[in-house]
């Protein structure tokens, strides 16, 4: 197996860009990606999307993103794992990358949802989850994660006030970032103010409607020279819904996940320079951060509070916003989320830049932790 580097990057601003489509949206991005590699060339593509079908009616985005980047003729395909999408895309692209089977692949992951009714995108992201078992009763996405954050809050005494402190330090992270969505500070308690999403979860401490588009340009390491590398991608998946498993707190998939990609690349969580986690709601955030072993179980939501995540903190995560702030363009943010790291490793993050970066990881997940896709990069 060949090692594989990142050769460019480039995504789009993230907000409301109603005028625009997701052709348009990915084509940006995946151009800029091109641009920053020093070459056009693309064998490959893999496009990933979650709400394509439901909110545009549009799928076979494969064919179509290649043609609208100008390369029709070349392997494409749309890879789905929800809110994994982008960080299963990404893996899929490396293996074709380190197998040989390819020389030059586009990773690229695109959502548009601003322009849609709020009940169509709550629906549209309740996809994810069971409709025969799950989703038939009406719950949402952020009502399970409600779910997550009573238990959470009960069974360790965590006052609400130190989960809802993710959405607080990923505003703080926000501040100079210029593709974010919010780039703002956020009080805690204009976040606990905030009217109820799914009691006990707030408005505030919910990522928001948006649309984006990130791409990622790879190719053999040895052809690119000086360049951030992969180290590791692994993808792992657990008991579909929360209520099949032997504790809904533990996400069996983001522990197995990480597990995998720290043997595979031969690191361990201490080696860590910065972090992206899911952090779609803030207890999603803080389950992720114990998921893949950054704090002990119960112990994340006090972490965070302390400033264990900020960008001069233990463990600097979500440098640029996280998913609350960055904004969470759906099947496009695991791709946001490895190519923020990239910046971060190659001293390009600007206001977001973590000193001395070298080594980072980058954490997906699909569903409530149904699937976890963990990339592990390294400055080459």
């Amino acid at each position: 197996m060949r090692n594989v580097a990142i050769a460019g990057v480039g995504f789009t601003k993230v907000g409301e860009p109603w005028e625009r489509s997701v052709k348009e949206l990915f084509a940006e991005a995946a151009v800029a990606a091109m641009k920053d590699s020093g070459s056009p060339a693309v064998e490959a593509l893999y496009v990933a999307n979650m709400s394509g079908g439901h909110l545009q009616h549009q799928l076979h985005l494969g064919a179509m993103m290649a043609e609208a980047i100008g390369k029709p003729g070349i392997f494409a395909t749309r890879v789905e794992a929800g809110q994994a999408s982008g960080g299963v895309a990404f893996h899929e692209g490396v293996q074709a990358v380190a197998s040989g089977r390819c020389d030059s692949v586009l990773v690229g992951g695109v959502e548009k949802m601003s322009d849609m009714l709020p009940e169509c995108v709550a629906s549209s992201q309740a996809t994810a989850e069971d409709q025969e078992y799950v989703a038939f009763t009406g719950v949402t996405k952020t009502g399970l994660s409600a779910i997550l954050h009573r238990m959470y809050t009960e069974r360790f005494d965590v006052k609400p006030e130190d989960v809802a402190m993710f959405a607080v330090r990923g505003h703080d992270n926000a501040v100079g970032c210029a593709h974010a969505q919010y780039p703002f500070k956020l009080s805690i308690e204009r976040v606990m103010a905030s009217p109820m999403e799914a009691d006990p979860i707030h408005v505030m401490e919910c990522s928001a409607v948006c649309d984006g588009a990130a791409a990622i340009l790879l190719r053999p390491a040895e052809e690119v020279g000086d360049c951030v590398e992969v180290a590791a991608t692994e993808v792992a998946t657990d008991a579909f819904s929360i209520a099949q498993r032997g504790d809904p707190l533990t996400l069996g998939a983001v522990r197995r996940a990480a597990e995998k990609a720290c043997a595979s690349a031969g690191v361990s969580l201490g080696d860590m320079d910065v972090l992206e986690v899911m952090d779609d709601t803030t207890i999603d955030g803080v389950l992720c951060l114990e998921g893949l072993g950054f704090a002990k179980r119960g112990e994340g939501a006090a972490f965070v509070a302390a400033g264990g995540t900020s960008r001069e903190g233990e463990m600097p995560t979500n440098t640029f916003g996280g998913l609350k702030a960055r904004g969470n363009p759906l099947g496009a943010t695991g791709v946001y989320q490895v190519a923020e790291v990239v910046l971060q490793l190659r001293g390009a993050a600007g206001p977001s830049q973590v000193k001395d970066a070298r080594i980072g990881m980058a954490q997906s997940m699909g569903g409530v932790g149904s699937t976890c896709s963990v990339t592990i990069l390294r400055r080459g």
